[in-house]
């Protein structure tokens, strides 16, 4: 207590625990081997630490296991559907709501209504599923990220912003009649978790006011980004999380959103929109992909735990936890020297593999390699994000080269505690204190879709 500083401990207790496989190096071998060296390819049994994804993944409160058995399954007009619209105009303030199975199957009714062959997207980087949508519909991706986002050791404090300058560009190259809509993602996930400020979402707005284009935000994980503004943007520090969630909402026109990340369910999402005309569209397009329109492939338990979820993802105490823990862990790293995307983000930690493996070219996918290894070693699941993840150009057949070559530490909410945290740092320096023996991988399978969750390698050498 020397230094003022005072600990911090998690807002809940436990009251059931799930037993973990313990398994031996040689055992790990074997199974990362069989999985191709893909961690998606794991059997999840065979996981120690799952950090693959915070997607699903989360601990849903006493009160949402509640919910669950307050489900109304009729096929049409379920009660638990209006509880989660009431729970999405309060919290967020969208006018018209349409749930959706996850995140990608609202990414897949938008692109579908809003985009025209032809068209042009620009966004804050480019997500997986959102960018293959928007080309699967016959749009085409542009990023507009500033520049600080394409560099892990860059202190900017808000590295998902939108460069405005690189927009005007966009708009005066194509028209603003080719741009349906700017996608905004908050804390931008293949940044390193990284959030957008609440002035340049201001500015945004402004700037497409003029020129008539929409703004499509991806609100995955909106509460972070939330925090994140309090803890760091000017004048926001006497906020709520609640209000500046509510406020971030205000500045666009409508959003996708998957629940398995903030509003912690392990199944389901939403599109939202305030535009009458789009929402009837939408509505008819969802019946063909999803289920109706007041329960798009969800039944109402789910509906019931995501509404209740919201609730509790937009709370103060709630949210400095979460974000905490993941502090926390990347304190650990920086400890012992280990690169990591500065500053620390929202939903995981992001270790540079370029820097850790400098040896290896990106063709030899180190971020893959760099996955596969912390498995062997502990047990611990990540994943790639980097050349696997980015795919390939759809004209060229050419491999992507992203700047940045993750291996993302997702950490599920709710589920692990300090000492997990501390094992996981530990085992990334036992890693990296071999790197240089560490030889990378060639690429054996390629699915012609989202490749990263199903292609497969075998060591160089």
């Amino acid at each position: 207590m020397a230094n003022g500083k005072r600990s911090w401990a998690e807002p809940f207790k436990i009251k059931m625990v799930e037993l973990l496989k313990m398994t031996t190096p040689a055992q790990r071998a074997k199974a990362i081997k069989e999985a191709g060296y893909n961690t998606f390819l794991l059997k999840s049994e065979d996981v120690y630490i799952d950090l693959l994804t915070d997607s699903g993944t989360s601990a849903m409160s006493d009160v949402q296991w509640a919910g669950l058995m307050m489900g109304d399954e009729a096929y049409a007009g379920s009660k638990n559907f209006y509880h989660l619209e009431d729970a999405v105009k309060k919290y967020y303030g969208y006018k018209y709501l349409i749930p959706t199975h996850q995140g990608r199957g609202a990414e897949n009714i938008l692109s579908q209504v809003m985009i025209k062959k032809g068209d042009i997207v620009p966004g804050n980087m480019y997500f997986t599923t959102t960018r293959l949508h928007q080309e699967l519909a016959g749009g085409t991706f542009v990023d507009v990220i500033i520049d600080e986002a394409h560099d892990s050791q860059n202190m900017h404090p808000f590295k998902g912003n939108i460069d405005l300058d690189k927009l005007e560009k966009v708009i005066k190259k194509h028209g603003a009649a080719k741009i349906p809509y700017i996608c905004v993602a908050v804390t931008v996930n293949l940044a390193g978790g990284q959030p957008v400020s609440m002035g340049n979402l201001k500015e945004l707005r402004a700037l497409t006011n003029k020129h008539g284009i929409k703004i499509m935000l991806d609100m995955t994980r909106i509460a972070e980004n939330a925090y994140f503004i309090q803890q760091r943007e000017k004048g926001y520090a006497r906020r709520s999380v609640a209000s500046l969630v509510k406020e971030i909402c205000s500045y666009t026109d409508g959003a996708t959103f998957s629940g398995k990340k903030d509003a912690l369910v392990n199944i389901g999402g939403f599109l939202a929109l305030n535009d009458k005309q789009k929402y009837e569209e939408a509505s008819n397009l969802v019946v063909v992909y999803e289920g109706l329109h007041t329960y798009g492939g969800l039944a109402g338990r789910d509906m019931e735990a995501m509404a209740i979820g919201i609730g509790e993802s937009v709370g103060d105490e709630h949210m400095k936890a979460r974000i905490g823990q993941v502090i926390y862990l990347g304190e650990e790293m920086l400890k012992r020297n280990i690169p990591i995307v500065q500053p620390i983000g929202g939903h995981g930690i992001f270790i540079d593999a370029k820097q850790f493996l400098p040896h290896l070219k990106q063709i030899q996918f180190p971020a893959q390699t760099l996955a596969a290894e912390l498995y062997e070693d502990a047990g611990i699941r990540t994943m790639e994000r980097g050349i696997v993840s980015a795919g390939r150009n759809a004209k060229t057949g050419d491999h992507y080269y992203p700047k940045l070559e993750l291996v993302r530490l997702t950490i599920p909410r709710r589920v692990y505690t300090q000492a997990h945290m501390d094992v996981i740092a530990e085992s990334v320096e036992r890693v990296y204190e071999r790197r240089n023996k560490i030889k990378g991988l060639d690429m054996i399978f390629e699915p012609q879709y989202l490749r990263f969750f199903q292609a497969k390698f075998k060591k160089l050498g």
